[in-house]
């Protein structure tokens, strides 16, 4: 499922693999979660300067569907307008108990259903404070 960026979602994210969390099969070994650490999203860092984001900061990421909130990571090797956040961490995992998947839909895919790879159009922010 490709959604393209538009004005009120900016950006375009995908949730990649990632070494320690190849699926969710691993998400709840005290192994694969110490190698993984906590839920990241990778920014270009001149997108993240002109939202005035920090490396390390909290950001929320959002679109129709739902919120999910997680730490900003700076990375020069993302394309601009893309944003990375590897791995399906368990929703408890993330701040605020919202995990990544609030971001996709359940469309079935073409021509008859299957599974879907997910390019999802957000919106990113700095988080707000906890309360």
């Amino acid at each position: 499922m490709i959604e393209e960026a538009d004005e009120q979602h900016p950006f375009r994210l995908a949730t990649s693999p990632s070494r320690s969390y190849l699926n969710t099969s691993f998400n709840e070994t005290p192994g694969s979660q110490a190698r993984e650490g906590a839920p990241t999203v990778m920014i270009h860092p001149e997108d993240a300067a002109s939202l005035a984001i920090s490396d390390g900061e909290a950001v929320t990421l959002g679109n129709a569907r739902g919120e999910t909130t997680l730490t900003a990571k700076l990375f020069d090797g993302v394309r601009r307008g893309v944003l990375i956040a590897e791995s399906i961490h368990p929703n408890k995992a993330h701040i605020g108990g919202r995990g990544i998947n609030m971001l996709t839909g359940a469309e079935t895919v073409a021509p008859v259903g299957g599974a879907a790879f997910h390019d999802n159009k957000v919106w990113v922010k700095k988080a707000a404070p906890a309360a």
